[in-house]
């Protein structure tokens, strides 16, 4: 029997039907991720920051998430949503793990699963409402793999990318200093400064990042770190400008 809460005067057990077990407003949102490939590798990069409407409110909530030994997902967005999408993939490893074939999903079959998931969510106007960067390394092709995802379906693979504020602040800075034979420490300094720019141009991100690295070595996710931002309040301005950006 379903009960009723009586301070709220509404029933405890909400229907699958009911507007309020489906995500029609973020409550706990993260912003950027940036992912770029390197010369042997994939990396991606985010902050810690949990924002609960226009307050700065969890300062350590990681949305860096090892899936496997070969895949990383970063995502912007509700957070209860991408914890969702986390669990989902962590089933499925355990489903490859159980099954014992020698076969494992590999980071582009994860990102095609996720794209029929945000679809299908997205066409029973019930929306998983993140942007996901699914970041990983194919041991059959010996190759980085780099993929987008939104809310509503939209996915494609590309050498960098990045969501949230950062599609307007760190693409251009990510597109003026990617090369195809960028090093590992080339790829991390690259995303560091374009997340020094974000903590001073975005209102909803902190200095606090962690960094996903997938190589065919395998997997390394940092622990949160910050970011040394002192006396640093014009870089924002500075990197809008290519050559004091490459320079520095």
């Amino acid at each position: 029997m379903q009960g009723t809460d009586l301070l709220l005067q509404r029933p405890v057990c909400a229907q699958p039907g009911d507007r309020r077990t489906r995500t029609t407003d973020p409550i706990v949102t993260g912003t950027t991720v940036l992912g770029l490939k390197f010369n042997g590798g994939v990396m991606l990069a985010a902050d810690t920051l949990g924002s609960y409407g226009s307050l700065a409110r969890f300062m350590f909530m990681e949305r860096i998430k090892k899936i496997g030994n070969h895949t990383v997902i970063g995502g912007s967005g509700e957070m209860s949503d991408f914890q969702h999408i986390t669990k989902t993939l962590e089933g499925l490893v355990r489903e490859d793990y159980c099954i014992d074939d020698g076969f494992v999903l590999t980071p582009k079959e994860m990102f095609s699963y996720l794209n029929r998931v945000l679809y299908n969510r997205r066409s029973r106007f019930d929306p998983l409402w993140n942007d996901i960067v699914v970041i990983g390394w194919d041991h059959t092709k010996q190759s980085s793999f780099l993929g987008l995802l939104d809310k509503v379906g939209t996915a494609y693979e590309d050498n960098y990318v990045a969501t949230g504020y950062g599609n307007y602040m760190s693409l251009p800075l990510l597109r003026a200093g990617w090369r195809p034979d960028l090093t590992k420490e080339e790829a991390r300094a690259l995303l560091e400064k374009a997340m020094v720019v974000l903590f001073f141009r975005d209102a909803r991100t902190i200095n606090r990042i962690q960094i996903g690295t997938v190589t065919a070595s395998g997997v390394e996710v940092t622990a949160p770190f910050e970011l040394d931002t002192t006396g640093q309040w014009n870089s924002g301005e500075n990197a809008i400008r290519d050559d004091e950006f490459n320079n520095s």
